[in-house]
């Protein structure tokens, strides 16, 4: 209609024509810019295609093992660090005496005098670590009381404090555990900026599926009442956790090299070893060893690889794949029994923390100043220790190593069990 009639129809002729021309000029310039883009483009691939190595000359992350020379590691933070709810999950992995001390504290703040105390001993050994060459690295603060809520249920956080819980550094490549408490859901959050520098110096970075932690994946009738119970359930392969979809804590899996060693525990399901198994193949090789522990969580103060061929193994849950061990020539050693007291407060752990050492390479080990039993052993074995006292850090869950995140270790791939 437009182009009827006189002067509006020579408009409405100009008007188009002014139109056209620039949709044109836009075609050319959005052309050009295109152009240019596919260049850039072009360039950073061909770029990226010299970068073939498996691990980037300039990559800060490195790790094979737990062993070969420390550089660079994580420590967590015990800052705000808050008693988790007492939900099902938590007290299927605590004992009885604790359960009190969850119901009324779950969702504030550990006690602080005791905090404040864990808080120094980690600085203290931060200012060894870094002593002894070690480049340190820490996790951001966080406030972990805040409350939050998904689709399928709402809890407070935890902390920061076990790097080794939710990361695993599996050679250049960090891998985010997808974590099996409520409480732990966000934890991830505390470590993304350090995470994200690592990738940008060559690392890759993987997060494990996120579970929903809907109540489907956890027994929400598990019946535990006595460590019999637990010892009766742990041999049945009962858990608190099901197969509903995959979750794992890192801290579940030990590093050998080629091989990897993991437990089916009460915060690891099969679902979550299936897919490290897949996710690593063929590169990694990942065992699934068991142990006659009544509650299987965290692999590293029951079965503590500390070096080629030499492994810690828990004389109170012996390792029913031992002659595995035994077998590709390794040295197994029973450690002493811990001399941490019995009135000393371990909300989340037990004394067997004490075998819980960080190597920083096969001749040195960070050890608890207090357990001198176990530094007489390391001792014969001609390992010299590094002592630093941790006792009120154990309290909160973990020993050195969980402690601890190793990013670099100087050393190269190998197999030690063919």
């Amino acid at each position: 209609r437009c182009l009827r009639g006189g002067s509006r129809g020579a408009e409405a002729a100009h008007y188009i024509g002014s139109r056209l021309r620039g949709v044109f000029t836009g075609w050319v310039q959005r052309t050009f810019q295109s152009t240019q883009a596919a260049a850039a483009s072009q360039n950073t691939c061909a770029a990226e295609d010299k970068a073939t190595s498996p691990v980037p000359k300039d990559c800060l992350v490195c790790s094979y093992n737990e062993w070969d020379p420390l550089e660079e590691v994580i420590v967590g933070r015990a800052e705000n660090a808050c008693v988790p709810p007492f939900s099902v999950e938590v007290k299927a992995n605590t004992y009885e005496k604790y359960w009190g001390f969850y119901q009324k504290f779950g969702g504030q703040s550990f006690p602080k005098d005791h905090l404040k105390k864990a808080i120094a001993e980690i600085e203290e050994m931060c200012n060894i670590l870094k002593g002894e060459g070690v480049i340190v690295k820490r996790p951001d603060p966080v406030d972990w009381s805040v409350k939050y809520k998904t689709p399928d249920f709402e809890s407070t956080g935890m902390y920061a404090a076990m790097p080794r819980d939710i990361l695993l550094v599996v050679g250049n490549e960090i891998i985010e555990a997808p974590m099996a408490w409520r409480a732990r859901f966000f934890e991830y959050r505390a470590y993304r900026r350090l995470i994200k520098d690592y990738f940008n110096s060559g690392a890759k970075w993987t997060t494990a599926p996120k579970p929903t932690m809907a109540d489907e994946l956890y027994d929400q009738n598990y019946p535990i009442h006595s460590v019999e119970d637990r010892h009766k359930l742990a041999a049945q392969g009962k858990f608190v956790t099901t197969e509903f979809e995959p979750c794992f804590d890192a801290a579940d899996f030990i590093r050998a090299g080629r091989d990897i060693f993991v437990q089916r525990s009460q915060v690891t399901n099969y679902m979550g070893i299936e897919w490290m198994r897949r996710h690593l193949a063929p590169d990694y090789r990942v065992h699934i060893i068991s142990f006659k522990d009544p509650n299987p969580m965290h692999i590293d103060a029951t079965f503590n690889i500390i070096g080629p061929g030499l492994v810690l193994s828990n004389p109170d849950r012996p390792c029913h794949q031992i002659e595995l061990f035994k077998k590709a020539g390794w040295t197994v050693i029973q450690p002493p029994v811990p001399l941490i007291p019995d009135d000393h407060p371990l909300w989340m752990s037990s004394k067997w923390l004490s075998m819980n050492v960080l190597m920083l390479d096969e001749k040195r080990v960070m050890v608890d100043a207090n357990e001198t039993s176990i530094q007489k052993m390391f001792e014969k074995l001609g390992i010299s220790t590094i002592k630093v006292n941790i006792r009120h850090a154990n309290s909160l869950g973990g020993g050195f190593h969980c402690w601890t995140c190793d990013i670099r270790r100087r050393g190269t791939l190998q197999s030690y069990f063919d």
